[in-house]
């Protein structure tokens, strides 16, 4: 497997961040995936970063950002030497209720793919589990986003496609080709993790992770960045989790 990488939003609670950085470059991590909340002072991560030894490759930017300030994302981006920005999420509200909406939203995504393109980084979605819940008509979010915006990548949340009810194998195989990060991350077995919102260490919970990992051979993945949404101790879930994804 390629260097694996890990989800800064999973130590969004570690305060300060710098020595965090060194503990994961000594846990065996070479990149770390940003997330908005750390980019205001982009300079300054950027060189905690390159004291840990770290490098960061891929970032979430949020849909706002994106549409409104693409000059402050390529200029967040290239600071910190990212080659790929994901979108990462839309609140409820934001969220179209029928295909046409889903639609739109790719078409206007697929917009954003050449600016990005021509400053060196590529561009795709992440996504949750509500892309994966049928609409009225039934249809899913997921197939009419990717379907309109036929120029985006994929970053593949495994776990989140479970949790919207569906097999990330055929998934997995309709959009492989567009997949160029994954994030890896596990759920609780029934009755456990309740303080964690339900979410494992890797390696801990119920997906059959070498499985997956032998599914998304096929596929052109970059990066497999390390992520749990809710860990009560971060260094602790950095170390099993690298520790138990290096085994398979």
């Amino acid at each position: 497997m390629r260097d694996v990488s890990f989800q800064l939003y999973s130590a969004r609670h570690v305060v300060p961040l710098a020595p965090f950085l060194t503990v994961l470059a000594g846990l065996g991590y070479t990149q770390v995936e940003g997330y908005s909340g750390l980019f205001a002072e982009p300079h300054t991560l950027k060189r905690q970063l390159d004291d840990a030894g770290l490098s960061m490759p891929s970032g979430h930017l949020p849909l706002d950002m994106l549409e409104n300030n693409l000059s402050e994302v390529i200029a967040v981006a290239q600071v910190l030497g990212m080659k790929a920005v994901y979108c990462p999420y839309l609140d409820e509200s934001e969220r179209p209720g029928d295909a046409a909406g889903w639609q739109a939203l790719g078409e206007r995504l697929n917009q954003l793919v050449k600016p990005l393109r021509d400053a060196g980084l590529s561009f795709g979605w992440h996504n949750h589990d509500f892309e994966f819940q049928p609409l009225s008509d039934g249809s899913l979010p997921m197939d009419c986003l990717m379907g309109a915006g036929e120029d985006l990548n994929w970053e593949a949340d495994i776990a989140w496609i479970v949790r919207g009810g569906q097999d990330p194998l055929p998934w997995i195989e309709r959009y492989g080709g567009r997949i160029r990060a994954v994030h890896v991350k596990d759920i609780a077995r029934g009755g456990e993790g309740g303080e964690e919102d339900g979410w494992s260490d890797i390696g801990d919970g119920m997906l059959d992770w070498p499985g997956l990992f032998r599914a998304l051979k096929a596929c052109p993945v970059d990066i497999f960045v390390l992520e749990h949404d809710n860990p009560s101790d971060a260094a602790r879930f950095a170390a099993r989790s690298i520790a138990s994804v290096k085994s398979m």
